[in-house]
């Protein structure tokens, strides 16, 4: 399931896949531009669910 979604997110751009042919062997993922430009966003949504984690008095 993980390779799955890493492998659509490498076909929305979003992560970028390295092979290193060695043994045993290596894959390594990291964050393309365009993925790095989801941060923002995520971070808004890390800020809400926190605040929803506090209450209903930490909406307001």
């Amino acid at each position: 399931m993980l390779t799955q979604q890493l492998r659509q997110l490498e076909r929305d751009g979003i992560v970028s896949r390295i092979v290193h042919h060695q043994v045993p062997p290596k894959v390594e993922y990291g964050l393309t531009a365009w993925g790095q430009s989801l941060c923002p966003a995520l971070d808004s949504l890390l800020r809400w669910a926190e605040r929803r984690e506090g209450g209903e008095d930490a909406l307001r």
